[in-house]
């Protein structure tokens, strides 16, 4: 069952071509998510087959991510965190997680929009609290495509693995899943932990 819906999720992702992995990811990266694993996977089995440019669906995938952030950006610049609150529940974001990342982006600063986008929840809603703060757009667009990019990479490379060692998807999915949490997940993680402590010691040091 596994394999046939992950290679239902190859044709959708094939026929939408770049566009449609900008407007998937644009969708995971707002209010209304969508899981970005069910999108970027098949997107590098593709292109492990031949039949997508694995950069081309990588920038895809981050232009997208960001899209999507900006647009949350600017509901909370234009709609504001009232409204966001009461209306929120029709969209899937509910309260506490509203209450979870604004005080994750009170907690880390700035930096946030970036390590908040390889976290579950916090990814496709830390751009509100970045919007309701007034975060300088530029800043915050850096971040964004900083954070995602990374994330897509990661989940492109898994799809590239899949369909590079294995046409049975459910039989090499545990395998590769390991891999890429080994191999690239817990190094990324480090990285943006390293960036993390780097970015607060800056910000804690006292000008000259």
């Amino acid at each position: 069952m596994l394999n046939d819906f992950f290679h239902w999720l190859a044709d959708t992702v094939l026929a939408l071509g770049y566009p449609g992995i900008v407007l998937l990811m644009a969708v995971e990266s707002s209010i209304l998510p969508l899981p970005s694993e069910l999108v970027m996977p098949p997107a590098g089995y593709l292109a492990a087959k031949g039949q997508m440019n694995p950069w081309l669906a990588l920038a895809a995938g981050t232009a997208g991510s960001v899209v999507g952030a900006l647009v949350n950006y600017a509901l909370a610049v234009f709609v504001g965190e009232p409204i966001l609150r009461r209306y929120g529940k029709y969209v899937l974001m509910s309260e506490r997680s509203l209450d979870r990342t604004e005080a994750f982006f009170r907690r880390h600063g700035e930096i946030s929009t970036f390590v908040g986008r390889l976290l579950p929840v916090i990814r496709h809603l830390i751009s509100i609290p970045a919007g309701i703060s007034r975060m300088a757009l530029g800043r915050f667009v850096g971040f964004t495509a900083l954070g995602a990019g990374i994330w897509c990479a990661i989940l492109t490379y898994l799809g590239w693995l899949i369909g590079r060692h294995g046409e049975e998807v459910d039989a090499v999915i545990g395998t590769y899943v390991h891999h890429t949490l080994v191999s690239y997940i817990l190094p990324a993680t480090a990285v943006v932990l390293a960036a993390y402590v780097f970015w607060r010691r800056r910000q804690g040091a006292p000008s000259r």
